[in-house]
């Protein structure tokens, strides 16, 4: 008789942690034990923009300012910047006390080392350099713009928590190419990377660095604050399932597990020793990636067609079930729930599907039933579901739909190719985001415009617009813009909004601090 997930997890909760080596027991007052969402790939957190490298990012790098989970923003690596009275010149000082990880001083010139190869990834940090004439250590601990104009939102691009956020790296390491990823981890965070215990797709470890000194003001909050650590190594588990993670979450083997699969939650809340909570309720906005070098979809006109097949609350109810209280639909290009967002174009996704005139429209459009590789990154708890659902939504509307089950490394990979499908190109993919890294149209990267981001999407339009954004001073002035933003997106189409949805962590009752936004590992200590 086949056994439930389910009657696993029942049988896994009945054994008691007490059973555990007490080598087990020891190790859990010293050694933090976490599951991440999948394995890190990539270990550089610049050129990657996967989750899972950016919260490597904030264990072992360092940012300039940080980031709260109100979206404020204030100094972490700095001791504070002076604004001249022009607005054309910001000093940045660096606080006492950096050190590398090897030992070395962390000077201003690694800073704008860190800052240039930044902006070279990042859509804001591109936005602070265009507005820049001069970026220069002005000594060993001022980082000086000099600004062509004024540009206040500097301290929230240097501080944003969204990926890409601006980690500081050496000199050595930030002076390289950022379009090739770094292998060598060196940072001044609170987390020293053991490159050497690294087992690829299964095991991360961090540990405690011992010359890193906390800031002495405010108080701990998300990536602002002190960042206190309480244990001497963290290690990242990644196992084969949510499921075999909930499992070592309810024996005591595991500490934390960052993403809890929704229909598991019942089994996890009645163990008793187990909570959940969501730490971000701005939650994961999700995208249909299309590719707009390719055939079909280098067709607006398809592109615009395809918006009928697309049923976002099938998407949602895929990756977080049917609780209204976990999804968000219909969404559009920012974030719902944030002040950039609206309505513009939602009708789009309200109503039933009617996939007999999807299927007319994409011929009108001009698709001739050529073939679409849609790739899915199957070891990944909610891109599957997605990217099944995005495979079935397509080929209801008629298209000639190839699955393309990867690993989640190998999607990442394969997406940067540009090359014709015969060629072992692309079509489309699913992705997932933090709702904040959709806020605004500086921060959201894939309506740029520029034919940078993976689906190289470019527009004539979004440039001149964002531009008005930043140099909007009034939020009337910028929600009038991002509407405008958000009808232009609806018209050129850079990828498909395919809903939001917010998702559970779990940990054990035995582990206490963890903070609001994402998983940081600073605060969290023994209850």
């Amino acid at each position: 008789m086949p056994i439930s997930r389910r009657s696993l997890l029942k049988a896994a909760a009945a054994v008691p942690a007490l059973s555990l080596p007490a080598i087990v027991r020891a190790e859990s007052q010293s050694t933090l034990r976490f599951i991440p969402v999948i394995d890190l790939a990539f270990v550089d957190p610049i050129y990657s923009t996967a989750q899972v490298s950016r919260n490597h990012g904030f264990m072992v790098y360092d940012t300039l300012y940080g980031m709260s989970s109100s979206l404020q923003v204030s100094p972490q690596m700095l001791s504070g910047h002076v604004v001249s009275a022009d607005g054309l010149q910001w000093d940045l000082t660096l606080r006492d006390g950096l050190f590398w990880h090897d030992g070395e001083r962390v000077l201003a010139r690694d800073c704008v080392a860190s800052i240039r190869r930044w902006a070279a990834r990042d859509g804001f940090g591109g936005e602070l350099l265009e507005a820049t004439a001069e970026l220069l250590a002005a000594d060993d601990r001022t980082i000086r713009f000099r600004l062509k104009r004024p540009f206040p939102l500097l301290p929230q691009a240097l501080g944003k928590a969204a990926i890409n956020a601006c980690f500081m790296m050496p000199e050595r390491l930030a002076s390289q190419d950022p379009f090739k990823p770094l292998t060598e981890v060196i940072g001044s965070g609170p987390f020293r990377y053991l490159a050497d215990e690294r087992v690829q797709g299964a095991r991360n470890a961090y540990a405690k660095f011992e010359s890193y000194q906390p800031r002495t003001d405010g108080k701990p909050d998300w990536t602002a604050g002190p960042k206190i650590v309480h244990y001497d190594r963290v290690v990242w588990t990644t196992t084969p399932d949510a499921g075999t993670g909930v499992a070592a979450l309810q024996t005591g083997e595991q500490d934390w597990q960052e993403t809890t699969p929704h229909d598991l939650l019942p089994v996890i809340k009645a163990a008793g020793d187990i909570e959940t909570r969501i730490l971000d309720p701005r939650g994961y906005a999700c995208m249909l990636r299309i590719n707009h070098l390719q055939p079909p979809f280098d067709n607006p006109a398809i592109r615009r067609a395809l918006l009928g097949a697309i049923d976002q609350s099938a998407f949602m109810t895929a990756v977080a079930g049917t609780d209204p209280a976990f999804q968000v639909s219909p969404i559009g290009f920012f974030a719902p729930g944030t002040p950039m967002a609206s309505d513009v174009g939602l009708d789009a996704f309200r109503g039933p599907r009617d996939y007999a005139k999807v299927k007319a429209d994409l011929k009108a459009a001009g698709y001739n039933g050529e073939k679409i590789v849609v790739l899915v990154p199957t070891n990944s708890l909610a891109q599957k579901p997605l990217g099944e659902i995005a495979v079935d939504s397509l080929r209801k509307a008629g298209m000639n739909v190839e699955y393309a089950g990867l690993d989640f490394a190998v999607v990442l990979q394969r997406q940067l190719k540009k090359d014709p499908i015969g060629q072992g190109g692309w079509s489309a993919a699913v992705g997932n985001w933090q709702g904040i890294d959709w806020l605004n149209p500086a921060g959201n990267t894939n309506i740029r415009g520029e034919g940078k981001v993976a689906g190289w999407y470019a527009s004539e339009k979004m440039g001149p617009l964002r531009s008005q954004w930043l140099a909007a001073s009034e939020l009337a002035e910028q929600q009038r813009i991002c509407r405008e933003i958000q009808a232009v997106a609806f018209e050129e189409i850079p990828y498909i909004p395919i809903g939001l949805y917010k998702q559970p962590t779990a940990y054990r009752k035995a582990i206490t601090g963890i903070l609001d936004g994402t998983a940081v590992f600073w605060n969290v200590r023994p209850a």
